[in-house]
């Protein structure tokens, strides 16, 4: 087999400076991909399993670690997951160029590790980290046998090419997860990040509210000053809300007029105080509508705090009808509870 040309340093591969020193940056810049959690997706399986084909390895993964477990957003051989203490990414990270390790058992890092020791019985390891463009490794593409390996420079060539697949695709999740008119989560994108904090908030017992919201009297502003001036008003609330929450709330365009907010680990009454900011801000908003047209709006918004056993489905439900009593209670306010 002929040899591929030797790789040029990884170093050149990526046009940002590695940001090691700062793991709470880090952090968040893996959680701004709002991919943790998330179903298999085909560009990343297709990617795991050629791997496994062209290096002839038994495991592969593209692994992400986040504060205290790396998770695999694909897999082949390996658990859904482990802690971040006994995981060799963790070491990958740390360093610019992909980790190689021949034999983890003559390694003194690894030599106790349990996933050396024990099943998957782990004994050599490439793997290449994958870096945001703002220069953070937020995990990375793994080849992993359960014998004793050389990592040539053509192997390493092939992991780091399809390391930049695996960040292509990062980058292009993320944009397909924005709507186009407002910035906002697209709601297919919304649900599934939905999905997983539900999750999240049961596994740690945290308390997680959501807020559905719509602008009041929508139609009119579109019949009496036409779809673009509509659209402004739709932006400048996206905008304005999006402006105003926390990094790790999930905003969404849910459809038309309508927009979802999760806010996890906020209890009911710290999500009305932020929810009725968040009103009041936009009924203080001049939005220009062209030909000199400030128009003011105002919206309405249902609250609810997730409850035990509660699907997905049932929590925008509930608050979708408390939503609807704010409208028939004469709109541009904020209901947290059911009306009999």
């Amino acid at each position: 087999m002929t040899e591929a040309p030797n790789p040029a340093p990884f170093e050149e591969t990526v046009l940002n400076q590695l940001k090691t020193d700062d793991d709470a940056g880090r952090v968040l810049a893996l959680e701004r991909y709002d991919v943790l959690d998330t179903q298999e997706e085909r560009p990343f399986e297709n990617i795991v399993n050629l791997i496994g084909q062209i290096l002839a390895v038994p495991m592969s993964a593209v692994t992400l670690v986040h504060t205290n477990r790396q998770w695999f957003k694909a897999r082949r051989g390996l658990p859904a997951e482990t802690p971040r203490n006994v995981s060799f990414c963790t070491y990958a990270i740390q360093q610019p160029e992909p980790l190689l390790i021949p034999d983890a058992k003559e390694d003194p890092r690894f030599a106790e590790n349990p996933l050396v020791t024990g099943e998957p019985f782990i004994r050599s390891y490439m793997g290449v980290p994958l870096r945001t463009p703002d220069g953070y490794n937020i995990g990375s593409l793994c080849a992993i046998d359960t014998k004793p390996r050389d990592w040539p420079e053509h192997e390493r060539s092939i992991l780091i090419n399809f390391a930049k697949v695996v960040m292509d695709e990062l980058e292009l999740r993320q944009i397909a997860n924005a709507d186009v008119l407002t910035g906002a989560m697209t709601r297919r994108a919304w649900m599934e990040s939905a999905e997983a904090e539900i999750k999240r908030a049961r596994r740690y017992g945290h308390p997680l509210s959501l807020v559905v919201m719509d602008i009041d009297r929508f139609k009119s502003v579109n019949d009496t000053h036409g779809h673009a001036a509509g659209d402004e008003v739709i932006k400048g609330l996206a905008g304005l809300m999006m402006d105003g929450i926390r990094e790790q709330d999930a905003f969404g365009r849910y459809g038309g007029e309508e927009f979802v907010l999760l806010m996890p680990e906020t209890d009911g009454p710290q999500a009305f105080e932020v929810a009725d900011r968040l009103r009041l801000g936009f009924a203080g908003l001049r939005i220009e509508a062209g030909g000199g047209v400030a128009l003011s709006c105002t919206c309405s918004m249902g609250l609810a705090v997730l409850e035990p056993d509660e699907t997905l489905d049932e929590f925008i439900k509930r608050a979708d009808r408390r939503l609807y009593a704010a409208k028939e209670e004469g709109r541009d306010r904020v209901i947290a509870e059911d009306r009999s």
